[in-house]
């Protein structure tokens, strides 16, 4: 290596920006865009930033909490609606916006999908989420249950969308063919009454048909609540002694 292009021990290249964490999780957000997490490694983000690896351990403790630090940033820069007021209307707003987000850099997803974080940023959409549930009666309790189960049906099913492939499915034609092909021939009955359909996959369909049956499952438990809670008050009352 030129001592023209060696890297700078300790500081970034005259010009460059300041070496900072958001600076590195961007350099390393860019190595995943292109060759997958697998790819991230400390010196592996110092070539991109041209310094010395040494240099990253004033902003990240070591590789785990770079890719913290990229899930971080991913999280975020999401665009959280509005809340409108309406429970529905704002959790199907989040669902949307944490797949946008996801699907912006699909290699980094499972990063944002599944790192358990504890920064600002990380919280952000949980805080967003947990607002939405207790401002609708919700207990705080039962809020972080259906918080968990929402987080786990939409991280299952963007997985599924960033990393099966066509395991569920496929969109081109020539692929729906053989795939219903098999399916009609794999001596299943009711398989192959489904093959049609087992055999087309609209990611986007899916997200959408999945988020609505969450939903589904949380308002029916926060109408369920309410309505318990309101038959509790109203039996309260009419056990208070009249005077």
């Amino acid at each position: 290596m030129t001592a023209a292009h060696r890297p700078r021990r300790g500081r970034p290249p005259r010009g460059a920006p300041q070496l900072s964490r958001d600076a590195i999780a961007e350099a390393a957000l860019k190595l995943i865009d292109v060759d997958g997490t697998d790819a991230v490694s400390m010196r592996s983000v110092a070539r991109v930033l041209g310094v010395d690896a040494k240099s990253l351990y004033n902003h990240v403790a070591d590789k785990d909490d770079l890719l913290d630090a990229v899930a971080e940033q991913l999280l975020g820069s999401m665009r959280l609606p509005e809340p409108v007021g309406d429970v529905r209307a704002d959790l199907l707003g989040i669902g949307h916006a944490f797949r946008r987000r996801a699907l912006e850099h699909p290699r980094a997803a499972p990063l944002v999908l599944t790192r358990q974080l504890a920064s600002f940023e990380g919280l952000a959409p949980v805080e967003a989420t947990l607002n939405i549930l207790r401002a609708a009666g919700c207990p705080t309790s039962e809020a972080v249950h259906l918080l968990r189960g929402l987080v786990a049906t939409l991280t299952g099913t963007l997985l599924r969308e960033v990393q099966a492939g066509p395991t569920y499915g496929t969109a081109d034609a020539a692929g729906i063919a053989r795939r219903r092909a098999a399916l009609e021939h794999s001596g299943l009955a009711r398989v192959a009454e489904a093959a049609a359909e087992l055999a087309r996959f609209d990611s986007t369909a899916e997200y959408d048909f999945t988020l609505d049956l969450i939903l589904d499952a949380v308002t029916a438990r926060l109408a369920a609540y309410r309505n318990d809670d309101g038959a509790g008050q109203t039996e309260r009352l009419s056990e208070t002694p009249q005077g």
